[in-house]
């Protein structure tokens, strides 16, 4: 199950979607010899002018993004393997059911369930229309928000793959300033565009969204009976509630100061300053307790509770009605799915919708995780490849060491405290010690919606099961197929799953250059995160607490704003360059990670030699193997969404940032005064 958590610090190399890929069998890993793809460079590019050109130049010439995705690339092959992989399991599990109440007959019955589009298509909303028929009964604003409540629970997964937020943003996860236990968070929610400046700017490309997610709307309510004229009337109502919402919405950079989010609050307070949300009545709602909570934007709520107040009934009915639509348009007929892909192609550029196959596995690997998981790691992730990873870590926190020890801007007793927190960072490395069961989960081969609103309710109650109790940190945020990574601040761990641990980031079989270069960077990468803007402002218990000496603070706030103006610098498109104040954590991550790889991998046998491989020199290659992870191309219209609501850079400024600040990018490639990397040494920002 994935945990709804703030991110505070996640590597992420982008919103993978799969190739589209006939195979579904089980198919040996192709042996390698070449470990870079030196085919993929473009020689008649200067690499001290663009690295990610030369390294990806020629590969760039000839993609092609395929009609069903925003993007093709590094991230995108690896995840189609995994995506394949889960398919065959996923089709054995369908065809030769395990014993009854086990993970295999549980997940191929849910993949089934998902696959029978007849079924699906002949129900049409017809699942849907009890829980419609409720919300046009409701005659008060408790009565609207106890299915407030409900909704929550049943849609908790749903609403974090492509469904809408409620009105009340809610998960359970560690206090940031009692980091041992569980709180109940309470986050800014309630808009159905991508965050609130799409509410406000009014740009082309923006208008081209808001008049996309407006038809979406005029869609949904005439597939559910409304004349085109009515509808479109229901929609201006929605978007207008929407719209009121958004403007008590903090920016995107807003939501990166910790501190400032931060409001723990006792729940007989709101209970007094919100009476229309009716706090203790939510808590009882979802079969809850809690005497505090944490409330990290109040002017949201606050807002809500007026308009709760002042907007009729009728328009709230409305707005509930509409975002439940959106909720479970991909649980519906063939129209409702249709509805919501072409909103979906106008924020990622996608031309065709993905195939069935594909968005069942994804939603199996959503909701039943760990059972899927399970699975998967048996056939797919070797127990020697972990012990391998694990080493690798070990090497990263000993450069780590090294760097922080040799920092000439940081004082001693800053320092010690640096050095106890990086020491203190837990690993989590390819799937968790203890599965989750899911017994609880109802699954029946013909109804897919059911068994959707059941796992999402399961893992809503297990997230509940938390609140007020330790916290316990063998949970993980992220399934073992997944390929991604992240720090955890409030647990000061670092986590790899299984997916991304393997070609091109990862192979037992290469040479040290390249996995220094490839995985070397995602875990340096994810250390780095606990020395970034954000997660320096944690303790080594995962506590927001100061451990900096004032003069260290005022110095590595400068570094954070060198870094933040160079990202500031860097055009996208013409009229759209990189945010630096969005993407400064990750900036960060990224430079930290390059070189604190770097240096463990000068600790290897191979780092230490001139034995050039396929022509390339040791450095060469980890420079290569770093841009390889990177190597991507997408739509525009992914690019600008990205650029407008990611705290991750572009992919071209995450290979060439870092690298125009690292000297032994200069040397490895002669970049020399004059090309268009060059900064000269007294420009180069350098934290870790």
């Amino acid at each position: 199950m994935k945990v709804k958590i703030p991110s505070l610090a996640v590597i992420c190399i982008a919103p993978f979607i799969l190739l589209a890929c006939k195979q579904s069998e089980k198919k040996a890993e192709p042996e390698r010899d070449h470990f870079i793809e030196t085919k993929n460079i473009d020689k008649t590019v200067n690499p001290g002018d663009d690295f990610f050109e030369y390294a990806n130049g020629s590969w760039l010439k000839t993609a092609k993004i395929p009609d069903e995705y925003s993007r093709v690339g590094t991230g995108l092959d690896v995840f189609l393997k995994v995506q394949r992989r889960l398919k065959g399991i996923l089709d054995d599990a369908a065809q030769n059911n395990g014993e009854t109440g086990s993970v295999k007959q549980q997940v191929g019955d849910f993949y089934t369930s998902g696959m029978d589009s007849v079924a699906i298509d002949k129900r049409g909303y017809e699942p849907l229309k009890p829980l419609l028929a409720r919300i046009d009964a409701v005659k008060s604003v408790p009565e609207l928000m106890q299915i407030e409540a409900d909704e929550i629970a049943n849609t908790y997964n749903l609403d974090a793959h492509g469904g809408t937020p409620k009105l009340i943003g809610f998960f359970v996860y560690a206090d940031q300033k009692n980091s041992s236990m569980n709180i109940a968070w309470f986050t800014q929610s309630g808009i159905g565009l991508p965050e609130r400046d799409y509410y406000f700017r009014s740009d082309s490309s923006t208008i081209v969204v808001q008049n996309a997610y407006k038809n979406y709307l005029v869609n949904l309510f005439k597939l559910t009976g409304s004349e085109t004229a009515t509808a479109a009337k229901n929609t201006e109502t929605v978007y207008n509630i929407e719209k009121q919402l958004a403007a008590s919405h903090k920016t995107a950079v807003q939501l990166r100061d910790v501190k400032a989010n931060y409001h723990k609050v006792s729940v007989n307070d709101i209970e007094k300053e919100q009476p229309n949300i009716g706090w203790k009545t939510f808590f009882k709602n979802i079969n809850a307790k809690a005497d505090s909570v944490d409330m990290e934007q109040p002017r949201y709520y606050a807002k809500l509770n007026t308009m709760l107040k002042n907007n009729p009934l009728t328009d709230w009915k409305l707005y509930l009605k509409a975002h439940t639509l959106i909720s479970y348009a991909d649980l519906l007929s063939k129209n409702f799915q249709d509805a919501s892909f072409n909103y979906g192609k106008t924020l990622g550029g996608q031309k065709k919708q993905r195939r069935r196959w594909e968005r069942i596995a994804q939603n199996t690997d959503q909701d039943l995780g760990d059972a899927l998981g399970q699975l998967y790691v048996e056939q797919y992730f070797p127990p020697e490849a972990k012990h391998r990873i694990d080493q690798l870590i070990s090497n990263l926190v000993k450069a780590y060491a090294n760097h922080i020890k040799n920092i000439d801007w940081m004082s001693a007793e800053t320092k010690k405290t640096a050095l106890e927190k990086l020491n203190n960072i837990s690993r989590k490395i390819a799937y968790p010690d203890k599965w989750r069961d899911y017994g609880k989960v109802k699954i029946d081969k013909a109804k897919y919606f059911e068994n959707s609103v059941s796992s999402d309710r399961n893992n809503f109650d297990f997230m509940l099961s938390q609140l007020g109790k330790p916290v316990d940190k063998g949970i993980w945020n992220m399934t073992a197929p997944t390929l991604n990574a992240y720090y955890d601040p409030f647990h000061n761990d670092i986590n790899f799953p299984a997916g991304i641990l393997q070609y091109p980031f990862f192979d037992k079989d290469a040479d040290d250059a390249v996995n220094y270069g490839g995985i070397g960077m995602v875990i340096g990468h994810e250390i780095t995160h606990g020395f970034d803007d954000q997660g320096s402002q944690f303790d080594k218990a995962g506590n927001m607490k100061n451990w900096w000496t004032k003069e260290d603070e005022a110095k590595f706030g400068e570094k954070v704003k060198q870094i933040q103006k160079l990202y500031d610098g860097f055009a996208v498109f013409k009229d759209l360059n990189i945010n630096g104040a969005l993407t400064s954590g990750e900036n960060i991550a990224d430079l930290g990670g390059i070189t604190i790889a770097y240096d463990a991998f000068k600790m290897t046998k191979q780092g230490q030699s001139n034995e050039k491989i396929d022509g390339l020199t040791p450095d060469q290659r980890f420079f290569l193997a770093y841009a390889n992870l990177w190597r991507s191309k997408q739509t525009d219209a992914a690019t600008r969404q990205q650029v407008q609501t990611d705290p991750h850079s572009t992919n071209k400024w995450r290979i060439n940032g870092p690298l125009m600040n690292f000297e032994p990018f200069y040397k490895a490639f002669n970049v020399k005064q004059g090309d268009k990397m060059y900064r000269g040494s007294a420009d180069r920002v350098r934290i870790w």
